[in-house]
């Protein structure tokens, strides 16, 4: 297939504020085309000063977060200031706004009326915690939403702080649902001629991460607390471990792949045991089973071990450092390693990850100088009277994506989540499953007792990534279940799948056969590695991904062991990056009728949380880790306060902040004392600073401690659990949690999209479906089967309501094995 233009060459993007989230949000744009206009004052945006510095003294985070951007500079004292940034506005097309995060001294111009003279213009406001409720002007950082949101709690050694990386994580995050955002502005534009307002938090957008231990939590009623480095409920082993040379990433979830583990190490007394059958079970005996694990896994290295589990298909996968991911060929073919230049040095960064094969994104660029404007793109003008440069149908959707079909092929969470924020924004989104191979996240346990009280219809972890979807079920490997797919395909905008990148074509579902059959159609494989990649076999779960990305060996204390950050981060990166790279393929296929093949690769898709650490280790041969600390403000820290494992976030961003920190702990000679106000000052006293800290915290309840310090302008943050993120003031007070009820389970809340056009969030329009609930509804409404069709297909297993157990998997394959001799 021919690469097309860049996709989004007709768009124009203005960027104002100093935020993070924004830049990202309005880099991915110009990763694809378009053209966008960074607006800075005089000074330059103040992320540039934001470490870690290159030799040259360029910040490596404004370098990934900026590069392939114009730079435009207003200085605010200048009487033309608000009427150039006007003009400039009225003409793009997307307007992303951080000044609720940093102002950079943008000139205030009246948005609302813009707007109103303008209505096709797209608009996203960037905020830390929503534009009301008791957080709304709370002082952050990326440290301080990340621990409000419970992704930091669960972190880090049983005893002592929970331990956490720098602030280069919420950032990525928020700044894909504001590319979510936007671009299904753009698509809804298309039909209706007009803009629309969003507005992003970038601390409900961190739920995304920590939603699926909140509502484990919930359903449970266990009580989550941290177990130790590289250690997270309900699953074990699924950590990093030490080999004889190099380290090892090792996820068991299924019973199967815990056997297969035993088995390689040579340790059947815990392959037979009936007690460590699960791995909620297993973590009951974690240092037992470490203490038979760890030896035998220090015999050989990581790269042996790793060869070993290819063919015993059991999740693991060496752990790379940076410089190990700088030499890898294939991610610097693939576009995940891209050059950038800043100012006169050349590094290297992580790319763009929406690897879409018709209209690829852009490898690497140029970071811009204040006020440097690059090439700019071959766009039509934009016309002044407030026309949409997109075709107008004349009626407002109520959802930007209403009237898009998606067939979802897909399983556990970073598929479905990326089908779920599809169907969020109103897409008819199809899910497949099969009575014989349900989605994975209705439970993996298959014994009979599990299947008969039907508890794969009661896990609220598969209710939380399928709600506002479809479902049926479809036996692929029978003819008539495969007939039946390529027909609901025929009339499809976009299939997604999260299997082995050989699952659908063995069955017949190739890219070339889907293409044939529905030639605007945009495919999406979200494999792993890649569609070639030398570890395509390798089999992999979010955790794996995150072992396999490169950021576990910057997180942690210098002379400790990789770090991992979540249970299963790279499953909810994936899944926004799969969506954010279907919107553009979505909004190609849209303007030309053209599809295309989207070849998502996981992995990669975590890198981003590492660029400026690749950046820096590209220039110059080594990269540092931090600990909880940070390269830029002192202090930066998690905190003792009075209660058991009791922890508040704090972090002082600028001079201001630390004179105020300094006076509210009874420190006010620290605030007076002029040599303070330097950072370089501070940290040769650091450990002094974080002990008067901690003394002072340590006597208050990390609320009253956040409060007090909130309350004088110093961005803190409870260290909060997931589950408590229920009770939260300011979630409540923003409706976040919505009601659902749904069979089998009855009323339980569901979290809202981060993103909201008003006051209310987007709303859950229907539960999650039961397996096979959709059936006769879509194949006798879309696909025109009568009852007697139907019910022939259930009669012989091609669909059904009923999840089969291992016994009647295995009769059933022996019946079918029988049948066709």
């Amino acid at each position: 297939m021919k690469p097309s233009k860049e996709v989004l060459s007709q768009l124009r993007v203005v960027e104002i504020g100093s935020s993070a989230t924004a830049s990202y949000c309005a880099r991915l744009f110009a990763d694809f085309g378009a053209e966008v206009w960074k607006v800075e004052p005089p000074s330059g945006d103040p992320l540039r000063s934001s470490a870690p510095l290159t030799p040259g003294g360029q910040s490596a985070w404004f370098a990934f977060l900026n590069f392939n951007k114009s730079s435009i500079v207003i200085n605010p004292s200048d009487p033309e200031a608000v009427k150039r940034l006007t003009l400039l506005i009225e003409d793009c097309d997307i307007l992303v706004d951080g000044r609720d995060i940093d102002g950079a001294s943008c000139p205030p111009v009246d948005v609302a009326a813009i707007r109103q003279r303008q209505p096709a213009l797209i608009y996203l406001d960037v905020n830390w915690f929503g534009q009301d409720g008791p957080y709304a002007e709370f002082s952050a950082s990326d440290l301080i939403v990340r621990a409000l949101a419970g992704l930091i709690k669960l972190v880090g050694p049983a005893e002592g702080p929970p331990l956490h990386a720098p602030d280069f994580q919420a950032g990525i995050l928020a700044g894909l649902w504001g590319f979510i955002a936007a671009a299904s502005a753009v698509i809804a534009r298309m039909q209706t001629g007009t803009g629309r307002s969003y507005a992003l938090s970038s601390f409900e957008a961190c739920i995304s991460l920590s939603e699926y231990q909140l509502f484990e939590a919930f359903q449970r009623g266990e009580v989550m607390c941290r177990i130790g480095i590289n250690r997270f409920w309900p699953n074990f082993p699924a950590g990093i471990y030490e080999t004889k040379m190099g380290w090892l990433g090792v996820t068991t979830i299924t019973p199967a792949q815990w056997r297969a583990f035993c088995d390689m190490l040579g340790l059947p007394q815990l392959r037979d045991d009936p007690a460590l059958v699960m791995g909620a079970d297993r973590l009951k005996d974690v240092e037992e089973i470490e203490r038979l694990v760890i030896p035998r896994l220090r015999r050989r290295t990581a790269q042996q071990w790793f060869a070993e589990g290819l063919k015993r298909k059991i999740p693991i996968v060496p752990v790379p450092d940076i410089s190990a991911l700088l030499r890898d060929q294939e991610k610097i073919e693939r576009g995940a390693i891209v050059p950038i230049l800043l100012g006169k040095e050349r590094a290297l960064t992580a790319g763009s990850m929406q690897r879409l094969t018709l209209t690829p994104p852009r490898r690497g660029g140029k970071v811009p100088y204040p006020g440097e404007r690059q090439s700019s793109t071959n766009r039509t003008p934009k016309p002044t009277n407030g026309a949409s440069m997109f075709r107008d149908s004349g009626s407002r959707a109520e959802q930007p994506l209403l009237g898009t079909r998606v067939i979802d092929f897909s399983m556990g969470w970073a598929g479905p989540l990326c089908t779920r924020t599809l169907a969020d924004l109103g897409a008819d989104v199809i899910k497949i499953e099969a009575i014989q191979y349900p989605d994975w996240w209705r439970g993996v346990d298959r014994r009979p007792d599990y299947v008969n009280r039907q508890m794969h219809e009661k896990t609220l972890r598969f209710c939380m990534m399928n709600r506002n979807k479809r479902g049926i079920t479809l036996d692929l490997t029978r003819p008539e279940g495969l007939a039946l797919a390529k027909r609901l395909i025929e009339s499809a905008d976009i299939v997604v799948d999260n299997y082995s990148v050989d699952v659908l074509p063995r069955l017949g579902l190739g890219y070339e056969v889907l293409r044939r059959l529905n030639p605007s159609l945009v495919v999406m494989s979200m494999s792993a590695f890649g569609k070639n990649s030398v570890f395509r076999d390798c089999r992999a779960y979010g955790s794996t991904l995150e072992q396999a990305s490169g950021l576990p060996s910057v997180v942690g204390t210098v002379n400790g062991p990789p770090v991992m950050s979540h249970v299963a981060f790279g499953d909810a990166i994936g899944g926004l990056n799969g969506c954010a790279a279907l919107l553009v393929a979505l909004i190609h296929a849209r303007e030309t009728g053209q599809g295309q093949f989207v070849d998502l690769a996981q992995v990669e898709c975590m890198m981003p949380l590492a660029a400026p650490w690749i950046i820096i280790q590209s220039l110059c041969g080594t990269s540092t880790r931090y600990g909880n600390r940070h390269p830029q403000f002192v202090p930066h820290g998690c905190f003792r306060c009075a209660g058991n494992d009791s922890w508040i976030a704090v972090a002082a961003t600028d001079v201001g902040m630390w004179q105020r920190l300094a006076s509210v702990i009874g420190r006010p000679d620290w605030a007076a004392d002029p040599s303070l106000k330097l950072t370089d000052h501070r940290r040769t006293m650091e450990e002094t600073i974080e002990s008067a800290i901690e003394a002072w915290t340590c006597m208050l309840d990390a609320d009253q401690a956040m409060l007090l310090l909130q309350s004088a302008n110093i961005a803190a943050g409870v260290v909060r659990l997931p589950v408590d993120l229920l009770k939260d003031p300011q979630l409540r007070s923003r409706s976040f949690f919505q009601h659902v009820e749904r069979a089998f389970i009855g009323g339980h809340p569901q979290s809202s999209i981060p993103i909201r056009e008003g006051v209310r969030p987007h709303s859950i329009r229907r539960a999650a479906p039961t397996l096979g609930e959709h059936n006769g509804e879509i194949l006798a409404g879309l696909l025109g089967l009568c009852d007697a069709e139907i019910a022939e297909l259930e009669g012989k297993g091609i669909i059904g309501t009923q999840m089969f157990s291992d016994v009647e998997l295995r009769q059933g394959r022996r019946f079918r094995e029988a049948s066709t001799k």
